[in-house]
């Protein structure tokens, strides 16, 4: 499924079904593909990696900083499970429905512009309310037994059909707990004055509670299942904002998620409204809440592109480049002691498909290690 991406309301890239920079902008044919700079690993200032023989995995039981690539194989576990075993439920949800997201929207070709007194911020003036309508969808393992809580994860810019087969696939290995995995679709648009900016780059635990109060009752009245209230049993995931988000609903409530799960995550300054407690948005990640607060009780595995997003744009404000802001995450995630794995992909684009392809099963199987899941197979 195709999706674009909006850097700050500049940018628009097509990404979900490859590399966005292999691929020519829907929203506007007559302009030019933006190439990214292709970013080396060992640049002074990164973190220091491993590097990996080209087609391997790094080890799913090991913590620490990889460098992978520069070919990309789809897994065995994704190309041999075209039809999942589980099955997989859907169901509506609309902004009329909601008491956390009554919904938004920027009007089209139109963007933020910075702030005279303060670049770093942007002024968005043509969002108003809106609605909208998503769609939710959950796979239940074959194996799930009636009545009993299951650990689950919870995904962005969903329906995410990649993520379900590989799920399905390593419940059937034992290499994962019998696990419900919930895809959210977003409330429409992107970056600032959208419905997914709002949902995906504010920095509060607001999208967390939206999940646990509107999403998860309808989860387990819709398919018919029990989700665990274990915070160790439930993790997030997802792409771009979707995996800023991913971390923003563990660290803003530690006591519902301990497992996140990200490719190219947003960690950059791309919150709007402005708000003071986190002037910068996400980039306040590795810049101050990680390094001045005591470690949370998470576990995390992030991954990022050498051709990542790289955007400058009209703000000036240092604080848009993925690949610096990844380096960094895991560079406090390491000063502070936390399990992590962070994935340095060579030839490899933004919420690169073939990177997600090849090492999404290990990455699963990182994040879910160390849960007892033996106890609920079937």
């Amino acid at each position: 499924m195709l999706r674009l991406l909006c850097v700050t309301g500049l940018l628009c890239l097509p990404v979900g079904t490859a590399s966005a920079t292999a691929q020519t902008s829907s929203a506007s044919p007559a302009m030019a593909t933006p190439v990214f700079p292709t970013r080396d690993a060992h640049t002074p200032g990164y973190v220091a990696a491993t590097d990996l023989p080209d087609g391997m995995n790094a080890p799913p039981d090991k913590d620490g900083n990889y460098i992978l690539g520069p070919t990309h194989h789809p897994s065995e576990e994704i190309t041999a499970n075209e039809q999942i075993r589980g099955r997989v439920v859907e169901f509506a949800m609309t902004s009329a429905d909601s008491k956390f997201f009554p919904g938004i929207a920027r009007e089209p070709k139109t963007f933020g512009v910075p702030d005279p007194q303060h670049p770093e911020r942007l002024l968005v003036t043509t969002s108003h309310p809106a609605s909208y309508a998503r769609r939710v969808a959950v796979y239940v393992p074959k194996e799930y037994v009636a009545g009993t809580a299951a650990p689950f994860m919870v995904g962005a810019d969903g329906p995410d059909l990649l993520l379900f087969a590989a799920i399905d696939r390593l419940i059937e290995e034992h290499r994962l707990p019998v696990m419900i995995a919930i895809s959210i679709g977003n409330g429409s648009g992107d970056a600032q004055g959208s419905e997914r900016g709002l949902e995906y780059d504010t920095m509060s635990g607001r999208y967390a509670e939206f999940v646990e109060a509107e999403v998860l009752p309808l989860v387990e009245k819709e398919a018919h299942v029990k989700l665990t209230k274990d915070p160790d049993g439930r993790a997030t995931t997802g792409g771009s904002s979707g995996g800023s988000c991913a971390l923003i609903m563990a660290w803003y409530h530690p006591e519902l998620y301990h497992r996140v799960l990200t490719y190219s995550g947003t960690y950059v300054n791309q919150q709007w409204p402005y708000d003071d407690k986190t002037p910068h948005g996400a980039w306040e990640f590795h810049e101050h809440l990680i390094p001045n607060q005591s470690a949370k009780p998470l576990r995390i595995w992030m991954e990022v592109g050498d051709r990542d997003l790289f955007n400058p744009n009209v703000m000036r404000d240092g604080m848009h480049d993925w690949v610096v802001a990844n380096e960094g995450m895991a560079s406090v995630l390491a000063a502070k002691g936390y399990h992590y794995q962070f994935v340095f992909a060579r030839d490899a684009g933004h919420v690169d498909r073939a990177v997600r392809e090849q090492t999404l099963p290990e990455a699963l199987e990182y994040v879910w290690r160390g849960y007892p899941f033996e106890a609920h197979a079937k």
